[in-house]
C-alpha cells in the first residue's frame, strides 16, 4: 500500500520495524485499526441467500457473512461493502445497477483518497458464466441430451475463451479507475475458485464429466485474464483455487465451498457457501498480511 504523506514519523518508524521483523521488502503492511476497506464486486463477493443478509441493500443480496466481512474481521478493518449480486464491470465504473428493490449507484463511488484497501471480484456476469453453467446441466446420463463443451467449441473455436479475451481490456480499464479513485490503497483482485473437481461428480450433480472440466476451464481462463491485467498494473491477484480445491460442489455439505446446481445448503447454485466465504476470506487476509 502507498503510505499517505500525512502519516506521522512514529508510524513510519513502526512500519519499518514491522517490515524488518517480517523480512518483507514489498509494500508497507496495513496498519491494524486504521484500515478503511471497500469491497466491490458481484455475487461471488456479495453472498446471495447466505444467512444474515444485509437489509440496508436488499436488492444486492449481500450477506454479512461474505468473504469481505471475513477479511475485515481478520485485519481489524472498517468495511464498506458495496458488492452486489448480478453486477457487471460497467456497474463498478459508471453504470447504476438495477436491482429488484431499486438502483445501486456505481460501486466506485464508495472509493476515495482515504481508502486503504480495496478487494475486487467481478467479471463472471460479463461473460455470462451462470447462463453457461445452466446450459451444461444434463439431468439424464449420456448419451441423452447434448454436451455444452461441444456446443461452445463448435467450429473449432472456444467461444467462452474468446469472450473472456475480448472482455479483459475493459476489465483492466476498470482497475485503472479503481486506482485513480483510491490512489493510496492496496488493491487486491480476488479470482474465482475451484467449482468442479476433474471429471465432476455426475452421480451427484447433473453435469457430464467433460462438461464439468469445460466449466472449470472457463474459470481458469477468466482467472488467467484477470491475473494478467492486474499484474500489468502492479496490482495483487489473489488465487483462491487452492483454498477451495477439494471443497467444490461435489464435496459433502458443510465442507463444500460452493453449492451445486442441486443445492445442498443455503446459497444460490454455483455460489460460495458460508464455509467457502470463510476459506476465501482467510486466504485473502493471509496474503494481505
Amino acid at each position: 500500500m502507498i503510505s499517505r504523506a500525512t502519516r506521522s514519523g512514529a508510524t513510519a518508524a513502526a512500519t519499518l520495524c514491522l517490515l524488518a521483523a517480517a523480512g518483507n521488502a514489498g509494500a508497507a503492511p496495513l496498519d491494524a485499526g486504521r484500515i478503511d476497506y471497500v469491497a466491490i464486486g458481484d455475487s461471488a463477493a456479495a453472498g446471495p441467500l447466505l444467512p444474515d443478509q444485509d437489509m440496508s441493500a436488499p436488492g444486492c443480496l449481500r450477506s454479512h457473512l461474505n468473504y469481505p466481512a471475513v477479511v475485515a474481521a481478520e485485519l481489524g478493518a472498517t468495511l464498506t461493502d458495496v458488492s452486489c449480486s448480478s453486477a457487471r464491470t460497467a456497474n463498478i465504473t459508471n453504470t447504476p445497477q438495477r436491482t429488484f428493490s431499486g438502483t445501486a449507484t456505481p460501486q466506485l463511488d464508495a472509493l476515495n483518497r482515504d481508502t486503504d484497501l480495496v478487494t475486487v471480484t467481478i467479471g463472471a456476469n460479463d461473460f455470462n458464466l451462470f447462463t453457461t453453467a445452466l446450459s451444461c446441466a444434463n439431468p439424464l446420463p449420456q448419451p441423452t441430451g447434448s454436451s455444452c463443451r461441444d456446443k461452445f467449441n463448435a467450429g473449432g473455436r472456444n467461444q467462452q475463451r474468446d469472450q473472456i479475451a475480448g472482455w479483459a481490456p475493459t476489465w483492466g480499464a476498470m482497475l485503472d479507475q479503481v486506482r485513480e479513485r483510491a490512489p493510496y490503497a492496496e488493491i487486491a483482485v480476488v479470482g474465482y475458485g475451484t467449482y468442479l473437481r476433474p471429471g465432476g461428480c455426475p452421480a451427484q450433480q447433473p453435469i457430464w464429466s467433460q462438461d464439468a472440466d469445460y466449466l472449470q476451464s472457463v474459470m481458469t481462463d477468466a482467472n488467467a485474464a484477470m491475473e494478467a491485467e492486474a499484474t500489468r498494473r502492479g496490482i495483487r491477484f489473489v488465487d483462491i483455487t487452492q483454498a477451495t480445491s477439494g471443497h467444490d460442489i461435489c464435496a459433502a455439505p458443510g465442507q463444500a465451498a460452493y453449492t451445486g446446481l442441486v443445492p445442498t445448503e443455503p446459497a444460490v447454485p454455483l455460489h460460495p457457501t458460508v464455509f467457502g466465504m470463510q476459506a476465501i476470506g482467510a486466504q485473502v487476509a493471509e496474503q494481505l498480511r
